[in-house]
């Protein structure tokens, strides 16, 4: 990729599984379709169709983290040849319990709501399963370019006509220096936006072309993950455990995660809602007090750690789907909020996005057709899939947990019986965007997050860690000479934040990039950035009161290495 203008039939951005599900499957039916033509038993010309994967990590699976537990089925589809006992799982589920905690006790429940049911399932490590998708991928014929972040949309006459790749070798002035590389544009017939939660471009295109009118406003949780080595014994292999209540008030929505991958590595994270209002809550420290838990510190007892890493999640669910497509554009998975709740399921749904897509994708290469009527077909097969109706289902179920957990509860339980719709005649349940439900500081009168564990926020380094060692075990790293890809417009804001809030922001990053600190002369406090810590989770672009930070790409190659995460 050394040519300033790269073109392309099939330009996919991100290389996740639902961006490789796209490229698989297209060439796949690029195959079929030119097989028939070789064969006469279809009409028309053989499609010599380019595929090109540009993936912001410096490999694939470098930056994708989950759980994970996975159905299968949408794989078994995606590849009919390959046997289920070839994926590369860790382990089918064996044992599945959820509890409940208070501070000190476990009380397993009696019984499982049928979303969480995970008979069939497996545990896995989806870095691992992206990183199989991508030797899959590549002989069929696609071309993945890993270490290219795809900085900004091309647009002409209203239209996407492809991406242009982020600059690098200049200086925090923008300053090209001796190492500088030029911006790439890759243009496209189709391009389709595959980048994960929060996808930066995705969040330009709907808004540029208001693809989220009448829909839901998307709220996310925050989850945090470490991986465990602990001895052989302390946790079964196929096990999952999921948790709800302590560290998390009953106003909070959220719960944690323990999975067995194998003899002696486990897997333990925390998610929580961002809607919470208490501007002292810190995901990543709520994290380290659950490993406190009698049941959890078992459990790791004479373990080490071994990685961390922190990811967003939308959870608005099918009533914050955006509109799928436009002129010459495509979303599908994290980007197009494909997440059942509550069973906190979406590999499955991106894959099957990423074949819907490419199936459109795919008529449209044939028809020489990109146009806005034609790529409408992404979203009629969506309604038609299984995926629309595993989401209809739940399609209210998180904004009923938004007063809490007793309310969220008897919607659930009456949404079981109604078929989701719940305890609203509408048949639609609102809510806010996450920056929106803080409390000023004030009004908290001291009963905050930060005042109840103050004493217990001493990190033993063992157990608990701090922000920055959990940031070494990310294996995060970017070039400090770059200019930063946080970026904050105001800083007169920041001090309004300040005093109103007290900077959320110091507290909601899991990878302590914001900072704020007194100045040594006149004590006012203030905004120091440190992006070089960025796990790329996107939380400050979700969280922030005032919207006024904006998450955009660093350096391609540059962010977090989640191996076997």
């Amino acid at each position: 990729m050394n040519n300033r203008v790269v073109e392309t039939d099939i330009l996919i951005i991100g290389g996740g599984p639902a961006g490789l599900a796209v490229a698989i499957h297209f060439a796949d039916l690029i195959k079929q379709h030119n097989q028939a033509v070789e064969a006469g038993t279809e009409s028309g010309a053989k499609l010599p169709a380019k595929i090109v994967l540009l993936e912001k990590g410096n490999a694939i699976g470098n930056h994708i983290l989950s759980g994970a537990v996975v159905n299968p089925s949408s794989l078994r589809e995606l590849l009919p040849d390959i046997l289920e006992k070839d994926f590369p799982f860790e382990t089918p589920v064996l044992k599945n319990d959820i509890n409940f905690f208070t501070k000190n006790k476990a009380f397993a429940l009696p019984f499982h709501p049928p979303q969480m049911c995970n008979k069939g399932n497996y545990i896995a490590i989806l870095a691992k399963v992206v990183r199989w998708l991508a030797e899959i991928a590549t002989k069929k014929g696609v071309q993945i370019f890993t270490g290219f972040s795809a900085h900004e949309l091309l647009f002409e006459k209203g239209q996407v006509v492809g991406v242009r790749t982020g600059v690098s070798g200049v200086d925090k002035h923008g300053k090209p220096m001796a190492n500088y590389q030029p911006p790439t544009e890759v243009r496209a017939r189709i391009t389709i936006l595959a980048e994960g939660t929060r996808g930066h471009l995705t969040k330009t295109l709907i808004s540029k072309l208001d693809l989220a009118q009448d829909r839901n406003p998307q709220v996310y949780s925050l989850g945090v993950k470490e991986v465990w080595e602990v001895p052989e014994g302390a946790f079964e292999v196929g096990r999952v455990v999921h948790t709800l209540g302590f560290p998390l008030k009953f106003d909070q929505f959220g719960g944690s995660f323990i999975y067995g991958l194998s003899k002696n590595l486990v897997s333990i994270g925390l998610v929580v809602g961002l809607d919470y209002k208490d501007p002292t809550f810190d995901v990543h420290h709520a994290f380290q007090i659950f490993k406190k838990h009698p049941f959890v510190a078992n459990i790791l007892k004479n373990g080490k750690i071994l990685r961390y890493g922190a990811k967003t999640l939308p959870e608005g669910g099918l009533f914050s789907v955006p509109q799928l497509y436009h002129e010459n554009v495509m979303i599908v998975g994290d980007s197009a909020s494909l997440l059942s709740m509550p069973s906190l399921k979406g590999v499955h749904l991106a894959v099957q996005s990423g074949m819907l897509a490419a199936k459109a994708a795919f008529t449209a290469i044939k028809k020489n057709d990109t146009s806005y009527n034609q790529l409408a077909l992404y979203q009629k097969l969506f309604v038609k899939s299984a995926a629309y109706k595993e989401l209809y289902g739940v399609r209210n179920f998180r904004q009923g947990f938004k007063k809490n957990f007793f309310i969220g509860m008897l919607h659930y339980a009456t949404q079981l019986v109604t078929g989701g719709r719940g305890l609203t005649l509408s048949g639609k349940l609102t809510m806010e965007e996450d920056g929106k439900h803080y409390d000023p500081i004030a009004k908290r009168n001291g009963k905050t997050f930060l005042e109840e564990y103050k004493k217990e926020l001493v990190f033993d380094k063992a157990l608990t860690f701090d922000k920055e060692t959990d940031i070494f075990y990310s294996g995060t790293q970017h070039d400090e000479e770059q200019p930063s890809h946080i970026v904050v417009p105001s800083l007169d804001l920041c001090h309004v934040c300040i005093e109103k809030y007290d900077a959320p922001c110091q507290r909601f990053c899991p990878a302590q990039v914001f900072e704020i600190a007194a100045d040594a002369k006149t004590g006012k406090r203030g905004l120091t950035l440190h992006p070089s810590n960025c796990v790329h989770c996107k939380t400050c672009d979700i969280k922030d009161p005032f919207e006024n930070v904006t998450w955009l790409t660093p350096y391609g190659g540059d962010g977090p290495e989640y191996e076997n995460m």
